[in-house]
């Protein structure tokens, strides 16, 4: 079988184990961990991924935010000067630029259909680097997951030190989500 389907089968044992209610927040982040290289033939298999959530007895809520990165450099006043000298992103703008992110999932998360069964998976997570960090992304967020939160996480987890890079060019983040990669083992 082919690195994708063993992630959309790992992932699969995950939904069929027993949802803890008393979980912490960090701790209802599932981090769907493959190499960058995958990264178009995961997307090809979303639907395959919402499939197998639905047939677990969960909703599926899938939230892009491959444009988000492009939406907001585009409509910002500045947007001419940022792409002639990108040093000008200050770290104030940067901050908005997380918020704007955390605020797209965080719609999602908080969704009136949204309920303690649902996934929400986040897609285009890549597409963040170098702008925002992933870490930031899902410490905003996670208070607000009632289900699941899956990330995509094209990149690397450090079993180890459990500690994720995205893209595999920073240093990792030590996060508490739960790792779901195609040859982990279930808990």
């Amino acid at each position: 079988m082919s690195l994708v389907s063993d992630l959309v089968d790992a992932y699969a044992a995950h939904l069929r184990l027993p949802w803890r209610t008393n979980l912490s927040p960090a701790e209802r982040v599932w981090m769907l961990v493959y190499p960058p290289t995958e990264e178009r033939r995961v997307r090809a298999r979303l639907d395959q991924l919402a499939l197998v959530t639905q047939q677990a007895g969960h909703a599926w809520v899938q939230v892009d935010i491959t444009d988000v990165v492009g939406t907001w450099l585009a409509h910002h006043e500045y947007a001419e000067a940022f792409v002639a000298d990108p040093s000008d992103l200050t770290s104030a703008l940067l901050d908005d630029l997380d918020e704007t992110v955390a605020a797209r999932v965080r719609a999602a998360l908080t969704a009136p259909a949204v309920d303690p069964q649902t996934v929400v998976a986040v897609v285009g997570t890549g597409s963040l680097f170098p702008f925002v960090r992933a870490s930031r992304l899902v410490e905003a967020v996670d208070d607000d997951v009632r289900g699941r939160l899956l990330v995509l996480f094209p990149g690397r987890h450090e079993s180890t030190t459990h500690s994720y890079r995205l893209l595999d060019a920073r240093d990792g983040f030590n996060y508490r989500a739960v790792a779901i990669t195609a040859t982990k083992d279930l808990p």
